[in-house]
């Protein structure tokens, strides 16, 4: 994602769509044992590739946001999923749902060579996951790019959970990316044109995996109403996403992203009622 004032736009979009995910949710208000809710908020800075197949990483914010009610443990999500919210089943269990992602826009100057833009995406879909152990949860993303790319993505990922209830939350797991033609046309694809205007050779890449790699995520609390968030990823840019002239040029294979952040907890029971 592309860093400045668009990251920033960006994480308060994404903030305030997880707002009204959890508002719309019935377990928002309080229930009949009179428990409140606990609402998480705060920010950080985010360390994340200036684009796809970049050989940088730009600083951005990283905003925190949760709600959860009062007693239960610590929220988990993953670092890299999308916002979205279970239709069908629970997060403790098998739940499905729709799931909402952006994706920033990718300029000439930050690959340092006239490839072309790629404008900003929001990618819209549906998550399917399952906890298949008590520490071990599975999920599976599809997204279609609206804008920007245009194309298809989805992301396939496993974690193992450690959790101390109210005290911490860690995570750690694989993953695997995948995209379509169109995607990866935008990004890795060199057209003729391009080529002419880069000495680049012209590459039309086709579909599938493009990168595996791992992400690690951790919520600690430090006091009764303060906590720590960071994370820590790393992709390795696989098939023709790897082989892409543009990467092999002016990016890396290697993709680098990281965070940390500081956030405040309140009881806000009593602002919705019993």
């Amino acid at each position: 994602m592309t860093q400045g004032n668009f990251k920033l736009k960006m994480a308060m979009a994404a903030g305030l769509a997880v707002f009204s995910v959890h508002s719309v949710a019935p377990a928002f208000a309080q229930d009949g044992s009179g428990r409140g809710r606990i609402i998480s908020i705060g920010g950080g800075v985010d360390l994340t590739p200036k684009y796809p197949g970049a050989d940088e990483v730009g600083i951005g914010p990283l905003p925190y946001f949760d709600i959860r009610r009062e007693g239960a443990p610590l929220t988990f999500e993953a670092p890299d999923e999308g916002i979205g919210m279970s239709l069908i089943g629970d997060a403790g269990g098998i739940a499905v749902g729709p799931t909402i992602r952006f994706q920033g826009k990718r300029q000439e100057e930050d690959v340092g060579a006239p490839v072309g833009d790629v404008g900003f995406t929001v990618e819209v879909g549906a998550f399917a996951q399952a906890f298949l152990a008590e520490n071990i949860r599975v999920r599976a993303e599809g997204r279609k790019g609206l804008g920007g790319h245009e194309g298809w993505t989805g992301d396939l990922s496993a974690d193992f959970v450690l959790r101390d209830r109210d005290s911490y939350v860690f995570s750690v797991g694989p993953r695997a990316r995948w995209a379509d033609n169109d995607y990866h046309d935008a990004y890795f694809g060199v057209t003729p044109a391009v080529a002419a205007a880069t000495g680049l050779p012209a590459y039309d890449p086709d579909g599938g995996f493009h990168s595996v790699g791992a992400i690690a995520g951790l919520t600690r609390m430090i006091g009764r109403d303060v906590g720590v968030y960071a994370y820590a990823g790393y992709d390795r840019l696989i098939g023709d996403a790897a082989n892409s002239p543009i990467v092999r040029t002016f990016g890396s294979r290697d993709q680098f992203s990281g965070g940390l952040a500081l956030f405040f907890s309140f009881n806000a029971g009593g602002l919705f009622g019993n």
